[in-house]
Parts: structure tokens; sequence; C-alpha cells
């Protein structure tokens, strides 16, 4: 039971942990350093993994932030191992099997000293997610791919408002493409199986 929704569990956990983090976060943000508390429209999700706040105070959150992290981290890395057995290609379900484990590491990273290394791990999880949306968009599962195609554009919005510093909408938007993210990890755990992609296998030999 518990291995069947490993990943549920996993990400639930996570949520929960960051929460209790934003609930206990002293306060600061890069917007606005005199801010009390954690406000998600402000802050970066990574403000909760500094050892002290931005606002100077010693960061309470940061244990809580971190553990939470680390269930995320674990719970996605078992997804795209997960779904390395289901696609039908042996060199994509391989790409994605090394994707997930080393996934387990660098999402973990981004919740340590190592954070600019750790976020290759977002890096990791686009290019995951965009095999899978290939393979997906092969198949019959109509509402996933348009659930796909959604997730990967809110990951694209977001690299574009970051990287133009338009910080404000960037931090509403890794809040956007977290949640599709997560959504639409649990929708594929969930509602695909090795039969939806199998058939790709087989009218590829066909033709």
């Amino acid at each position: 039971m518990i291995k069947k929704h490993a990943v549920l569990i996993c990400l639930v956990t996570s949520i929960i942990l960051i929460v209790i983090a934003t609930l206990v976060y002293p306060g600061g943000s890069l917007l606005d350093k005199n801010s009390i508390g954690f406000v998600w429209s402000k802050n970066f999700i990574s403000n909760l993994f500094a050892t002290e706040a931005i606002n100077g105070s010693e960061n309470s959150g940061r244990m809580w932030a971190i553990i939470g992290m680390a269930f995320h981290s674990v719970g996605y890395g078992l997804f795209f191992i997960h779904m390395s057995k289901r696609i039908s290609s042996r060199q994509w379900a391989t790409i994605l099997k090394i994707v997930g484990f080393t996934n387990i590491l660098f999402i973990f990273l981004i919740a340590t000293p190592l954070h600019d290394l750790g976020v290759i791990s977002i890096i990791l999880t686009l290019f995951g997610l965009f095999i899978i949306t290939v393979f997906i968009l092969k198949t019959k599962l109509h509402l996933l791919k348009f659930c796909c195609i959604i997730c990967l554009m809110t990951y694209y919005c977001f690299f574009f408002l970051f990287g133009f510093g338009y910080l404000g909408w960037a931090v509403i938007m890794q809040k956007v493409y977290i949640i599709s993210s997560m959504l639409l990890v649990l929708g594929l755990e969930y509602f695909t199986k090795y039969e939806d992609f199998k058939q790709i296998k087989s009218r590829e030999q066909k033709i």
C-alpha cells in the first residue's frame, strides 16, 4: 500500500512541512526586507532554506523546509523511476531512470549551501517532463496532453520572468509551476500505464 502511493505520500508530506516552515519564517523578502513572516506573493521558496531570514532574524523554519524538500526530492525521483518502467523505448526509459536518481540528489541540494548547484534539478525535472510529454502526445490520453503542455509553459514563463528581472511576477510564477508540476506528476503517476505507451511502439513498427 505504501509502495503504491509512495509518490503521493512524499509530496503531501513535503507540502505539509513546507507550509509549517512558512508559518514560522521570521520575515523579509527580496522585494521587501521589512515584511513580516513568509508572504507567498513576495518570498521565493528558497528563502526558507537560509539559516538567517532576510530581515536578519534566525530562520526557525529552516529545518522544516529542509525535511520537506527531502520528501519532495524522493517523491519526484520515484515518479521518474516509475515512469521509466512504463515508457516503451528502452533508451528513453534509461534516461528517465537516470533523471529520477539524479533528481533525488540535486533537488535536495536546493536546501543546502550548494543551492546554486541544486537548481540544476529544475532543469532535470523540466527535461524529464519534456520527454514524458513527447510520449504522452503520441498516446490517446488527451487530457494529460493538455496538462503536460500547460505545465511546461509555466516553467518557461518562470524562466523568462526570472531571467529578465521581473522578480515580482517570478515569485508568483514559481508557485504556479510548482503546483502545476505536482498535479501533473500525480496525474501521470495514477492515470498512465505501460499499455498506453506500448501502443506507440506497435504503431511505429507497423510504419
